[in-house]
């Protein structure tokens, strides 16, 4: 799955790196296991099954960074047999959700997945894939902290076939493997 996805300032990134190794730690999943160099901290906007560049001049220039964010509660998506996933809402201001909106009018994205779209999106930062149901209390134990504001600094474009990151604002581009 492609995706775009913005990028959190440095103390917002760490806190949520402490969150993911804290869960690692308690024994539980974690996006601390994914190893690939392009997994850090993200707000995805769109996802889809391709997402081409395109569009990337355009969406770049469409974004006004820095942007303040902040974290309400925490969120769970069933994954189905998998368990749920395991998020931190991103709460959705009026300028976020006008910078959603611009990504999208920089260009039709076929198959963007529906929590991704205008009027449906979900803001969030995720913590967690595949948590059994029976680790639920265990994992809200170890990440009910409430996180403080940040700043959104940068956007990219992951392309899952190619395995590149493609820097919208705020990044370099690299291949990662």
């Amino acid at each position: 799955m492609d995706s775009i996805e913005l990028l959190l300032d440095e103390g917002s990134e760490q806190f949520i790196t402490g969150e993911w190794e804290a869960l690692q730690a308690a024994g539980l999943p974690s996006r601390a296991s994914h190893r690939s160099p392009h997994n850090r901290p993200h707000i995805t906007l769109v996802a889809a099954p391709a997402i081409t560049g395109d569009r990337d001049e355009q969406t770049g220039a469409g974004l006004n960074l820095p942007l303040a964010f902040t974290c309400g509660g925490l969120l769970l998506f069933n994954a189905g047999r998998k368990g749920y996933v395991l998020a931190r809402q991103v709460v959705c201001t009026a300028d976020l959700l006008m910078l959603h909106r611009r990504v999208h009018e920089a260009g039709a994205v076929a198959g963007a997945a529906s929590t991704s779209l205008p009027g449906s999106w979900i803001p969030h930062i995720t913590l967690a894939n595949a948590v059994p149901r029976e680790q639920l209390a265990a994992a809200l134990d170890v990440v009910g902290a409430p996180m403080p504001g940040g700043s959104i600094v940068g956007a990219r474009r992951w392309d899952s076939q190619a395995r590149t990151i493609t820097g919208l604002a705020g990044l370099t581009n690299m291949t990662c493997g």
